[in-house]
């Protein structure tokens, strides 16, 4: 049961609960059937289920629990549209890779709304990574969506290699920052 997160509730207020004898026994995929812990224990479920919307929702209770969020500039939709944009760029754009002196070349193209989403991240990641740890990121715009060029000192080739594009595009822990910022209503790319 090292998966699941155990809420610690009075005994008394089980009573208030009608799901209680769900709680008795729970279908685990890796497991089978798991008893249910000692009473005073309700095994509730933790994942939202979809990535984009648990992003979504963590971000709404930060804004939540903020006494100082300033609600006339909150706008969970930018925020959804960017998660879209990271979608569509992780799961729907052709990438075709190339060795240039020093680095490797991704040009990266989609058709419709990918196109889109491709030319905003790749531009935007090329922009907030520049210089960091040595790499150098250059982004151009195309038709069919963006040209990312990206050189490494030597001792990180075989690491770029091993990134290829997706692996860049994941670099960098300022992903959850950017997403409150966006939700607040700012604008996080230069």
């Amino acid at each position: 049961m090292k998966d699941i997160q155990e809420v610690r509730v009075p005994r008394f207020i089980l009573l208030l609960f009608p799901m209680h004898p769900f709680a008795q026994t729970m279908q685990d995929q890796h497991h089978g059937t798991m008893p249910a812990a000692d009473a005073g224990v309700i095994v509730l479920p933790t994942q939202p289920g979809q990535s984009a919307f648990a992003a979504i929702q963590e971000i709404v209770a930060i804004l939540l629990a903020d006494p100082a969020t300033d609600w006339s500039k909150v706008n969970i939709n930018v925020l959804r549209r960017h998660l879209i944009d990271m979608d569509n760029v992780t799961l729907h754009a052709a990438v075709r890779s190339e060795t240039v002196d020093g680095g490797l070349r991704f040009n990266v193209s989609g058709t419709g709304a990918v196109r889109g989403s491709i030319q905003r991240m790749v531009t935007a990641h090329a922009a907030a990574m520049n210089r960091t740890g040595g790499w150098q990121y250059r982004a151009e715009v195309t038709p069919a969506g963006a040209i990312m060029t990206v050189t490494t000192p030597a001792a990180d080739a075989a690491k770029l290699r091993a990134l290829g594009f997706i692996g860049v595009m994941a670099i960098g822990m300022h992903h959850p920052a950017h997403h409150l910022m966006i939700a607040r209503g700012g604008h996080p790319h230069p």
